[in-house]
């Protein structure tokens, strides 16, 4: 049997966006206090019996927060050629998130992505071993 463990931490941004070829509301300028829950897998606990630490997961989700919040996603590089919608929000937040996280026991597992109460999205990455 494999072991593993999950840690969750939720974090927030606000942000602005708008869906280009969306034909209702969405399409107009509009916000969001987003809330964005993050889901770490770990192999092995170090030797305190911690897989990651909490402080340090919120640090490396603050960094990627930074980055998304009080923006125009739209505006934004990585939203240029594709709608900054709630699934590709979870998407680059997993692969920013991935490349401050990520080593060979633990790894960015799900990131869900709330854009209002009740309506999230969620992108994840299954892991071979």
């Amino acid at each position: 049997m494999k072991q593993m463990w999950e840690l969750t931490i939720q974090t927030d941004f606000s942000a602005a966006h708008q869906l280009r070829h969306y034909q209702g509301k969405c399409e107009h300028l509009h916000g969001h206090n987003w809330r964005v829950e993050i889901t770490v897998r770990c192999r092995e606990l170090d030797n305190r019996g911690i897989a990651v630490d909490f402080n340090d997961l919120k640090n490396a989700a603050r960094q990627v927060m930074e980055k998304l919040d009080h923006t125009l996603l739209n505006e934004l590089e990585i939203f240029a050629g594709q709608n900054p919608s709630a699934e590709n929000v979870a998407r680059y937040v997993h692969q920013e998130l991935s490349q401050i996280v990520n080593t060979a026991n633990n790894w960015v597992w799900r990131v869900c992505v709330h854009e209002t109460p009740g309506c999230a999205a969620a992108y994840l990455e299954e892991r071979d071993g």
